[in-house]
């Protein structure tokens, strides 16, 4: 799975050991991949999703077999409005979110078919079926990462490959808004002020695992998941 250095990546990782899967544990960070592969017994590969030749080295370390991939790697920086948005922002989320995932699917579908029960989880997001101001670049992105999604499910129909996408709204991780927010702590914070409860990282790989341990006739198309005290992307209850 790509994107394994932290958040939801490395809690998926750690889910899927505990199903009984080899993980390979990819990500552009090595140091926090070994210490989580030792962890889980599972294998690193440092691995950045925008370099073609980067993900040509985590299908070689993959192998010629692959029963599941999970494209966790992805991120959303700035929250400027399009007027003020920097386009340099927009193609780095493009890049990651939508290229990476086509980058990693293209070198991992072989491997994928040869299992003979193969299944792909795509990390999207609830900016991916709703705009709100000030996230056009992160929401076309997202919205990107659905489409390819339910193109490839049209795409592989009839191979033995499942496709599902999973699409969370608040989840509170260590690095997501930092990174948004350019490291502002502030920022980050006063997404999740007064929130009790948001989702968690392990809350998005429990659902991961759950898909990945459904008899293989079963595919889960998409699952929306948000917290109980947000109703939509704008209406967050806040004590």
């Amino acid at each position: 799975m790509t994107g394994a250095s932290s958040g939801i990546g490395a809690a998926t990782a750690r889910a899927l050991a505990r199903e009984g899967y080899a993980v390979v544990c990819a990500a552009r960070r090595a140091d926090r991949i070994a210490a989580l592969a030792a962890e889980i017994d599972g294998t690193a590969v440092t691995c950045d999703v925008t370099s073609a030749e980067s993900v040509a080295g985590l299908a070689t370390a993959v192998g010629d077999s692959l029963h599941v991939l999970v494209n966790n790697a992805g991120g959303a920086f700035g929250f400027e409005p399009v007027e003020e948005a920097d386009p340099e922002q927009w193609r780095q989320m493009y890049d990651v979110n939508v290229l990476g995932l086509l980058r990693v699917t293209q070198a991992l579908l072989p491997a994928l078919r040869a299992s003979g029960d193969g299944l792909i989880v795509n990390l999207g997001s609830t900016a991916g079926r709703i705009a709100y101001e000030g996230g056009a670049g992160y929401t076309a992105a997202k919205h990107g990462t659905q489409v390819v999604t339910e193109t490839l499910r049209l795409e592989l129909v009839g191979e033995p490959i499942r496709i599902s996408e999973i699409a969370p709204g608040m989840v509170r991780t260590d690095e997501f808004s930092l990174i948004r927010f350019g490291g502002d702590q502030a920022k980050a914070d006063a997404v999740y002020a007064g929130v009790a409860e948001p989702l968690v990282a392990e809350d998005i790989a429990d659902a991961i695992a759950w898909i990945a341990t459904r008899p293989s006739h079963v595919n889960i198309d998409e699952m929306v998941l948000k917290p109980r005290a947000q109703a939509a992307q704008h209406k967050v209850h806040r004590e």
